[in-house]
């Protein structure tokens, strides 16, 4: 028993039920601690790293919208098009089915978003979709 308990004091940590409320009963606890106070979770929360922040070796992502998804996207079709080179591989590839489905998906983006778009993103997505279908054509007769 003596040795259970050295081993216990050994491990460095001690776990606390925290809920405020029973398992069983559902019914408030008298023992339970309270919760931190506005100022300790802004506190908490100041010392998160925003989504937009680097961390641990990587660089900062930008901020995304609509235009960054759609850009995105199309910038994926132009590497399955063998327009630009796979990131990854540093390779020209083409998969040019693979190509035609993400111009479909743009252009259903395109027909779901319609009415909701501001005029800058209405030009973005009708530019981008006509020079990638346009792109499509020659990799089809190139092929």
């Amino acid at each position: 028993m003596a040795g259970e308990e050295e081993k216990r004091e050994g491990k460095g940590f001690t776990v606390q039920d925290r809920r405020r409320f029973s398992p069983d009963t559902g019914e408030a606890r008298e023992n339970a601690p309270d919760r931190p106070a506005a100022d300790e979770q802004q506190k908490i929360a100041d010392e998160s790293p925003s989504e937009s922040e680097p961390y641990a070796g990587h660089e900062a992502l930008p901020e995304i919208n609509f235009s960054t998804f759609v850009i995105s996207l199309s910038t994926q079709v132009l590497m399955h098009l063998g327009e630009i080179p796979n990131p990854l591989s540093g390779k020209e590839e083409r998969d040019v089915p693979v190509a035609k489905q993400m111009i479909d998906i743009l252009g259903m983006l395109q027909d779901k978003t319609r009415g909701n778009l501001n005029d800058g993103e209405t030009k973005l997505i009708e530019g981008i979709l006509f020079d990638l279908r346009m792109k499509y054509v020659e990799a089809v007769k190139r092929k």
